[in-house]
C-alpha cells in the first residue's frame, strides 16, 4: 500500500500530477483544491496518498494533509460515492466547513456530476453517523421525530402514503428520524 510520497513535480495537469520518487513517475490524482495549493513543475512536494485498486484499476489519490486523506476514505467507503466523487466533494471546502454542512443537512453535492438528489439525501444519511464520531464533530441533532422522518423520506423522493406505511412498519423501539428512515428505506427496499 502507497501511504506516502516525497518527491519532484515533473507534470502538473487539470486532475492529476505525476511525481518523481528516486527515478519513478507515480501518477497522483488531487482535488482542484489541492491542485492549486501546490508548486509549480520542478518544485518538490510531499503527498499522503490512498491507493484504488480494483479488478483493472489501480489510481492512486494525494492530498496535502492527512485529516483530508481520512474523510477522502471515510466518504470513499459510502456506497454510491466512488474515489472520483469523493475526491470531488473534499475540494468543496475545508473538512470543517463540509462536516458542518453535512449535521446541519445543507446539500454538499450540488453541482457535483453522478449525484442527483436522490443519492445524495442517501449518502448524507449514511456519511452523518460516520463523520459524528471524529474529531471536532458538531453534537448530534436532537429532537427528531416520526414526522422529521416522514419528510426526510418524501424528500427521498417517496410519496407521504409510502412514507407513512413504512414508518408504521418499523418497530416503535427505534428513536431518531435518522435511524428511522434507515429501517424504512430498508421496508422499502431501498
Amino acid at each position: 500500500m502507497i501511504a506516502y510520497l516525497d518527491g519532484k513535480i515533473i507534470i502538473k495537469k487539470e486532475k492529476f500530477i505525476i511525481l518523481d520518487v528516486n527515478g519513478v513517475g507515480y501518477k497522483v490524482f488531487l482535488s482542484k483544491k489541492s491542485l492549486a495549493k501546490i508548486p509549480e513543475i520542478a518544485s518538490s512536494l510531499r503527498l499522503f496518498c490512498f491507493l484504488n485498486v480494483k479488478e483493472n484499476i489501480m489510481d492512486l489519490y494525494g492530498f496535502l494533509n492527512y485529516k483530508e486523506m481520512e474523510f477522502f476514505e471515510i466518504l470513499d467507503s459510502i456506497r454510491g460515492v466512488g474515489p472520483k466523487a469523493a475526491l470531488e466533494i473534499s475540494s468543496l471546502g475545508s473538512f470543517e466547513d463540509i462536516k458542518e454542512k453535512i449535521l446541519s443537512k445543507q446539500n454538499v453535492f450540488e453541482g457535483i456530476s453522478g449525484i442527483g438528489k436522490k443519492k445524495a439525501m442517501t449518502i448524507m444519511l449514511e456519511l452523518t453517523g460516520k463523520i459524528k464520531d471524529m474529531p471536532e464533530a458538531s453534537a448530534p441533532l436532537s429532537g427528531a421525530s416520526a414526522d422529521e422522518a416522514e419528510e426526510g423520506l418524501v424528500g427521498l423522493g417517496f410519496s407521504h402514503q409510502e412514507a407513512k406505511q413504512a414508518l408504521v412498519n418499523i418497530s416503535k423501539d427505534i428513536k431518531g428520524s435518522e435511524e428511522r428512515i434507515k429501517q424504512a428505506l430498508k421496508f422499502l427496499g431501498k
